[in-house]
């Protein structure tokens, strides 16, 4: 709960300087405080405030996945830094992604259904704020609806399952729901709640058919928001909706397996078809997200072991997205033109930026010896000991018709050349964020097990 109050405060804090004519040390004082509170909330240095248990518990599994997500917005809110350079209101940006954040914290910490909800809510509507932010922007505005009654209907569909979790069993809290989920007496309205919720959270993750949303979402918003949808909203989502299913449906049914075994194949094959057709980088993206959903999904198959497997999907495909939407808001300057040959000849004019864009989609590729690489390996092997081989081949496949459209990225960098004289978005944020990004990529493939035994 301490560290809930603490991104709270970070938030009131930004506001507040807005105020008191300080805009100029938000950032940094942000950047500064979600650092510091990283640390304190890996070692467990912070103070635990009790009393709250029935709401929200910051066990092993939160604690890991609420660090990550402190480090994703401390690096998002560097990164979107000089987009707000000119802007006079900053603080309203920074504190909603700061408030964003004490969702994502919520939704992988409860231990009550309300505070869940409560808490992807909160990270929905800054979204949708964020989306269609660029007021003066058509495309942007499209996006910012769009993504708002889409994720509206979603946001019904689990209140409804949520209710009617709570017409079975008479109760949020997880325990009693956890108890529902493995007894032979509860009632059918129990697992009609279930679905709902999965369907739900289908569309939250963006799994084919309910990720229709994504592509144009991610093409008409900020480039800096896309990048905050495709890496802390898409893995906090994914993290929530494992929780969820080991609290719902611990005892998977054949026929729910049979369920996500369809979607996830399905998400796997559309995304990657789909990325293959895309001329313009953020729609690939989109795509190849919607791909490593259907990747990251597979862990519902084996929710009593694939927890760490989880974290380390995650983690290194959300510091991947990082690296190449630091490197995309480098290319396109905030231009509304985001087509791949804007990527022509970067090789020549900027080498260390198509060095990490390369590490990037080398990594979300699964080419050693990069963390991408041993995130698959590590997620295929629990699926083949499961006793899915069939399911492992399809997602080996799928692995290897991405490596065609992320190279499609790579050829244009190194042996294209640019058909005009292009300015670049020369600012230092970017390369900070990539390098570091960059980096973590390179270390988490050379050091595995430090991140695997963290759960």
């Amino acid at each position: 709960m301490s560290t809930l109050i603490a991104i709270v405060g970070i938030g009131i804090f930004c506001l507040l300087a807005e105020i008191m004519n300080l805009r100029k040390i938000i950032i940094p004082v942000t950047i500064v405080s979600l650092m510091a509170l990283f640390g304190l909330t890996l070692t467990g240095n912070l103070p635990e405030i009790k009393g709250y248990e029935s709401m929200i518990v910051m066990d092993s599994y939160g604690k890991i996945f609420s660090c990550l997500f402190i480090l994703l917005t401390a690096l998002l809110v560097l990164q979107s830094a000089p987009s707000y350079v000119k802007g006079t209101k900053v603080s309203d940006f920074i504190s909603i992604k700061v408030f964003m954040l004490s969702g994502a914290v919520a939704m992988v910490t409860f231990t009550n259904m309300a505070m869940f909800f409560l808490g992807i809510e909160v990270l929905s509507i800054g979204l949708y704020v964020l989306a269609g932010s660029d007021r003066l922007n058509i495309k942007s505005n499209e996006a910012g609806m769009k993504y708002f009654l889409m994720g509206s209907f979603a946001s019904g569909i689990l209140l409804f399952g949520i209710a009617m979790l709570y017409g079975a069993t008479g109760a949020f809290d997880v325990a009693t729901l956890q108890e529902a989920s493995i007894s032979a007496s509860t009632e059918y309205w129990f697992y009609i709640g279930v679905i709902l919720i999965t369907i739900g959270m289908l569309f939250k993750v963006a799994a084919t058919p309910m990720h229709f949303w994504a592509p144009d979402v991610y093409e008409g918003s900020p480039t800096q928001v896309t990048a905050m949808m495709s890496t802390l909203a898409k893995v906090t989502a994914m993290a929530s909706f494992f929780k969820l299913i080991t609290i719902l449906n611990s005892q998977m049914l054949y026929s729910y397996t049979e369920v996500i075994i369809v979607v996830t194949i399905a998400t796997m094959l559309f995304g990657n078809i789909m990325a293959l057709r895309q001329k313009k980088i953020k729609r690939v993206l989109a795509y190849s997200g919607v791909s490593h959903t259907g990747f990251m999904l597979l862990t519902l198959l084996n929710i009593n072991e694939a927890q760490n497997n989880l974290l380390f999907y995650a983690t290194s495909y959300a510091i991947a997205g990082l690296a190449a939407f630091s490197v995309v808001l480098f290319v396109i300057k905030n231009e509304d033109n985001d087509q791949i040959d804007n990527f022509n000849g970067l090789a020549k004019k900027s080498p260390l930026m198509a060095f990490i864009m390369t590490i990037a989609l080398l990594s979300m590729a699964g080419i050693p010896i990069l963390a991408g690489f041993f995130a698959k390996f590590f997620l295929l092997s629990q699926i083949i000991t499961s006793g899915f081989i069939g399911l492992a081949i399809v997602a080996i496949i799928n692995s290897m018709i991405a490596v065609f459209y992320y190279f499609k990225v790579i050829v244009a960098m190194y042996t294209k050349e640019a058909e005009y004289e292009k300015e670049y978005a020369n600012h230092s944020e970017y390369y900070i964020v990539g390098i570091v990004a960059a980096i973590l990529l390179l270390v988490i493939g050379l050091f595995p097990d430090a991140l695997m035994n963290l759960l």
